[in-house]
């Protein structure tokens, strides 16, 4: 069955190939050493025990099309760090989601908080952008790639120093995410054949992933309820983007998230 993914797949590729045209690789790698160095996104969701949470600077998407049109990517950062967020996802993807990886590079200037590049990373050439941008995670979606490709990029991801939230679904990616032996992977709630979401996937993927591993439960997470139910299955993490866009007071929204410990 056909989905969203694979369009945004196929056309994520030719934007690769024009981003090689402008700028090949090899010099894109000579733009690393200049990027600030990076920080450890593991161990600050880790500090904010008993859960982290990756806020997230998201225009749109292909689902819900403008989510929000008073959109100021570093002042929504700036709120987020006020608020309690440990970490701050950036949309990058121009075509699908109006993001930009100059959003990414604003926000690192101001905010103290590791960032996560939130993309469709198919390529090496997309990592050595995120960190020359100062990223200092990145995004590896397992559905978007094959084993080899996956092992690859997360390997380049780690020659760079940085750090990669493994994502997944489908619940058969799991053995080939494991063998990674990664720090933090994360499930997606959100069925992207359907667009549907249910908490339950993540809880379910939870029980068979070792608790060494730091685990985030991501999208369709609205309410202090839905972050405390998650604490009580063993999740570590939590990645919210829509439901902190489309409030009138961003900051609130994500204190309401927080559990009650955690916001005290």
């Amino acid at each position: 069955m056909k989905n969203i993914l694979d369009d945004i797949v196929a056309h994520k590729r030719g934007e690769i190939a024009a981003a090689k045209e402008k700028l090949p690789f090899e010099e894109l790698v000579k733009q690393i050493p200049q990027a600030p160095p990076v920080r450890d996104f593991v161990t600050a969701l880790r500090l904010s025990h008993p859960l982290g949470v990756i806020a997230e600077v998201k225009k749109a998407s292909p689902s819900a099309g403008i989510i929000r049109d008073d959109f100021h990517p570093v002042e929504i950062a700036k709120t987020y760090a006020a608020h309690g967020a440990a970490c701050i996802s950036v949309l990058t993807d121009e075509n699908f989601f109006q993001g930009h990886l100059d959003y990414l590079k604003a926000i690192r200037a101001a905010v103290d908080l590791p960032l996560l590049r939130k993309d469709f990373i198919l390529d090496r050439y997309q990592i050595a952008e995120a960190r020359a941008a100062g990223a200092d995670c990145v995004l590896l979606i397992a559905e978007c790639l094959e084993e080899d490709e996956l092992r690859d990029l997360y390997q380049y991801t780690r020659e760079l120093g940085m750090q990669a939230l493994v994502e997944l679904y489908d619940e058969t990616n799991l053995e080939r995410v494991l063998k990674l032996n990664p720090h933090i992977i994360g499930v997606n709630n959100r069925d992207l054949r359907t667009f549907e979401t249910d908490l339950a996937h993540s809880i379910k993927i939870r029980k068979q992933v070792r608790d060494t591993i730091l685990f985030v439960s991501e999208s369709g997470i609205r309410t202090r309820e839905d972050s405390e139910r998650l604490i009580q299955s063993g999740i570590n993490a939590i990645l919210v983007g829509e439901s902190l866009m489309r409030s009138d007071d961003i900051g609130k929204a994500l204190e309401s998230l927080l559990p009650k410990q955690v916001n005290a």
